[in-house]
């Protein structure tokens, strides 16, 4: 049986707060463990910051 939108939700939200899920259910936890493991993989990526400029290309836009 596919998990509710409701479920999903609150899912996400214990995924996301760093709470226990408090299941036993598999899907749920097949779920709240994808979501983990983005949230880990997200922590691991580079933040990029800022507006990347590169001065040499604003003459070839001027023309």
């Amino acid at each position: 049986m596919a998990l509710s939108s409701y479920r999903m939700h609150r899912i996400y939200l214990a995924a996301t707060m760093n709470y226990g899920l408090g299941s036993d259910d598999p899907e749920e936890l097949a779920y709240y463990n994808k979501i983990r493991k983005e949230m880990n993989d997200m922590k691991k990526e580079p933040v990029k910051k800022g507006i990347p400029l590169n001065w040499d290309n604003s003459e070839e836009i001027d023309k």
